[in-house]
Formats: C-alpha cells, structure tokens, sequence
C-alpha cells in the first residue's frame, strides 16, 4: 500500500480584498518528493506556501499537509514541518550555535539531546567549523545554510523552503542543492519555491505559476517535452525588425529573447542552424550565428507564461467576466 501523500491541495484560493493572489489550485507532492514551484514575483508562490505552513488562512479550497488540515488545525501543520521563509529571520548578533538554542527552547528541546542535535546539523550542512562566528558576520550561503539547520532543528519530515538561494552566489546555490538532494535521499519531503529555472532542473516535479494560477504541471522532462516541441535554435546578432519577420514566417512557433540573443523554436522538420541561417540572410539579417540547443525550463516558462496570458487576452476579448 503506497503512502498518503505529504500534501494534498484542492481548490485553495487567497483573496486581498479585490485581488486574488491564489486562484483555485490543485496538486498532490509524493512522500520523500522534491516539489518545485516555479513563477515571477507575485506569481502567487509565498502565498501558497504561507497557507501550507499554516501562517495564513486560505479564503477557499482545502489543503491537507502532513494529515493536518491547514484551516481547522495550523498548529499541528507548524509543529509537523520545517519552514525556511524568503526572509533571514536569525539573529544576527547571536552565534551560529546559539541560534540553533534558541530555537531549540520553542521545540522543547534542551541539555544533551539539544547539544547533540545542534553538532549533528552543523555537521551536515558543513558549520561545524563556525559554530561560535556571530551569525551577523557569515556570508551569504552560510547564513541560508544556518537557516537551513534551523528548519531541520526538530527532525521534521517536510520542510517548506521560500526562494531558499534568493541573493547568495553560484557556487552557494549549488552547495544548497546538494544539501537538498541529500535530505530527499534521506526520506524528506521537500517543497520548494524558487525563479532560478536552474534550480528547478534539480526537482521531481515542477508547478508554474502564472499569476495566481498553477499554468503547468509535471516532470522537468515531461514540461519540455509539453510545452516546447520542436526544434529550438540560438540565434545571436538578430535586430528587431528581422526577429519581428521572422516571427511571422511559416513553420516559426515563437521567437523570445533569451540573454544576448534570441530562442527561435521552430515546427518538427524545420530548418536545421544552417538552413535557418539561410533564411535569416533572406530577411536582411545576414551574419548571424546560429545554433541548435535543447530546450530548459527557462524555454518552458516563456512558453507557459505567454500561452496563459494569451487565453487571458481571448477570455477578456469574448467578455469573460
């Protein structure tokens, strides 16, 4: 018989007033799944996650997390889960050690067993070395790490992780993640929002929000194979008026700007680069490079976002109301 899922989501909707922040949404995370929940800022990703950890009170919709109802019980949802929130919230002018103490009294947690726990996480998430340093002077990617361990203080097998790389280098975001994909390993049910599309590429199963709404759903793999078919070309050196051309020419499905250059996606069996490249020089865009790549979720996202904005648009233009 296969586990109950971590968490169950039904139709759960927040409202400000007027404004509606979480439109109807609705996914299941698998015990031990590193779930990501990808969008733009005020997509609606802190929202939900608020609502999940049982900080704020859904305005329709039903979510149970770790068994517990968010609506008619948050205090057993906030004793049953760890919570990394977008924002540090340690105290700078203590230790790294003593904040983890801290902590420790909320959970009841004191004397040997608490000390042993304490060396145990800053072990893992490689402090041990910095357990005095005021938490105040640690770089970035140690702070998050910290905070981190103060989530997993009270061995809680779901942890809610807020935009947990916001700010701190490279290098840290991978460091982070392998600490993450330890913790699934591990057992531990991860959910996760991020808008490092990168990142994204590392969970099981991927949500996109598109404001408000959950646009897309599914494996990273499973998005791409969705929501971006065909043949995708970086073309780099492409003016406007040439990418606005070709646009509209026949068997092109989207042209966006990626980085430096454009993503050109093209219908199965179009042109390859070379043939692209042709077309280009026909358009008046000669000399540009041209070459083929798989697709990302980045790919995806434009993909998602452009498409449920464009039903918007269709929506609003035959009177939805």
């Amino acid at each position: 018989m296969s586990a109950a899922p971590a968490i169950q989501v039904r139709e759960l909707s927040r409202r400000f007033g007027a404004f509606t922040a979480v439109d109807a949404v609705s996914f299941e995370v698998s015990s031990g799944e590193i779930f990501g929940y990808l969008g733009a800022n005020g997509a609606g990703k802190s929202t939900t996650i608020r609502m999940l950890c049982g900080l704020l009170r859904p305005s329709a919709g039903q979510a149970l997390v770790a068994g517990h109802d968010v609506l008619r019980a948050p205090e057993r949802v906030k004793r049953s889960i760890g919570y990394m929130s977008q924002r540090f919230s340690l105290y700078p002018d203590l230790s790294a050690a003593e904040n983890l103490e801290f902590l420790g009294g909320a959970f009841g947690l004191r004397g040997r067993p608490l000390a042993a726990r304490i060396a145990e996480l800053l072990t893992q998430v490689d402090l041990g070395a910095r357990a005095g340093a005021l938490t105040g002077s640690l770089p970035g990617g140690m702070r998050q790490r910290l905070a981190l361990a103060c989530a997993m203080l009270h061995g809680p097998r779901l942890l809610f992780l807020d935009e947990p790389t916001a700010g701190v280098d490279p290098a840290s975001r991978r460091s982070f993640w392998g600490l993450i994909r330890g913790l699934a390993s591990a057992g531990t049910t991860i959910f996760v929002t991020t808008h490092y599309m990168d990142e994204a590429e590392y969970c099981d199963r991927v949500g996109l929000m598109v404001d408000g709404r959950l646009a897309a759903l599914d494996t990273p793999a499973g998005l791409k194979r969705q929501h971006v078919p065909g043949r995708l070309l970086r073309v780099r050196g492409l003016d406007g008026p040439a990418a606005q051309a070709l646009a509209r020419a026949e068997g092109v499905l989207a042209v966006e700007p990626f980085g430096a250059g454009h993503h050109v996606r093209l219908v199965a069996g179009g042109p390859d680069a070379q043939g692209l490249a042709r077309q280009l020089a026909g358009l008046g865009a000669p000399g540009v490079s041209v070459e083929e790549v798989e697709p990302g979720l980045e790919d995806v996202f434009l993909a998602v976002v452009g498409g449920a904005r464009r039903q918007d648009a269709d929506g609003d233009a035959g009177g939805r109301p």
